[in-house]
């Protein structure tokens, strides 16, 4: 495996790994209620739901890297710019469904760490 294959799949990992360490010192260490607003009703924000959705940026964002690599002239500034507007964007997730404060930081704070690993380490060398 070469080295840029390394870093595309530590970073796929590390993006989860970075969202679920903020999860387990919010959650079980801090005691924080992690809960969301679905339709009618509420739900708590698990571990799992915590992989998942942050392994799926990790595959979307390393798929799109992907295609601006074949097709845009400057992959890596195109990355860039539509990694921070989707990161940005996702911000508006946690303000309008979290319930409590507390959650909306903590959701915020784990949108902005994957956020933060996926710009950074799928950015093009």
């Amino acid at each position: 495996m070469n080295t840029s294959a390394k870093r595309i799949l530590l970073t796929v990992v590390g993006a989860p790994a970075a969202a679920l360490a903020v999860w387990a010192l919010a959650v079980p260490v801090a005691g924080t209620t992690l809960t969301v607003r679905t339709g009618a009703g509420t739900q708590p924000v698990g571990p799992g739901s915590v992989l998942v959705a942050s392994l799926l940026a990790g595959l979307a964002g390393w798929a799109l890297l992907a295609v601006l690599e074949r097709f845009v002239s400057r992959p890596g500034r195109t990355w860039t710019i539509v990694a921070l507007t989707v990161l940005v964007l996702s911000l508006l997730g946690p303000s309008g469904s979290a319930v409590g404060a507390a959650a909306m930081l903590v959701l915020a704070l784990m949108h902005l760490v994957v956020g933060a690993v996926l710009v950074l380490g799928l950015a093009r060398r």
